[in-house]
């Protein structure tokens, strides 16, 4: 899931650029949600949402909640 948020936040970065049909912020809030840390790193290398609110808070609490529920998982499994 990772992967594949990572390539949504490039494919709208690209998209941005030439002007054309985007994904919605709905679509890489969700995407974000699943996949953390792909978003987290799309966000960075094609300098994409870096900007706007909802990405600056959601997509670290997103992390923050992955790594609690790993740590979760490795403490008590």
């Amino acid at each position: 899931m990772n992967l594949i948020a990572f390539g949504a936040y490039g494919f709208d970065k690209a998209k941005a650029s030439m002007n054309k049909w985007r994904v919605t912020e709905k679509t890489l809030l969700i995407l974000a949600f699943f996949g953390p840390f792909g978003a987290y790193a799309g966000m960075n290398v094609f300098r994409h949402k870096t900007q706007k609110k909802p990405f600056t808070w959601a997509v670290p609490l997103f992390m923050l909640i992955h790594l609690v529920l790993i740590g979760a998982g490795i403490l008590f499994f």
